[in-house]
């Protein structure tokens, strides 16, 4: 598995090896999320706007 990790890291996310080891997994694993939504491969599981996370009257 860590080997796998590594690849998509170093290859896909085009992170350095040193700075993937040290990439907390749980942030190398979103990354790898948000790459597969970009190429189509993956979709959201739920789609969410600005406005609804930030009212606009505290804008």
């Amino acid at each position: 598995m860590f080997t796998r990790l590594l690849y998509y890291g170093t290859v896909h996310l085009n992170r350095a090896e040193e700075e993937t080891w040290l990439t907390p997994i749980g942030l190398l694993m979103d990354l790898w999320e948000c790459h597969r939504q970009y190429l189509g491969l993956a979709k959201p599981k739920r789609e969410m706007f600005i406005e609804e996370i930030i009212p606009s009257e505290l804008i």
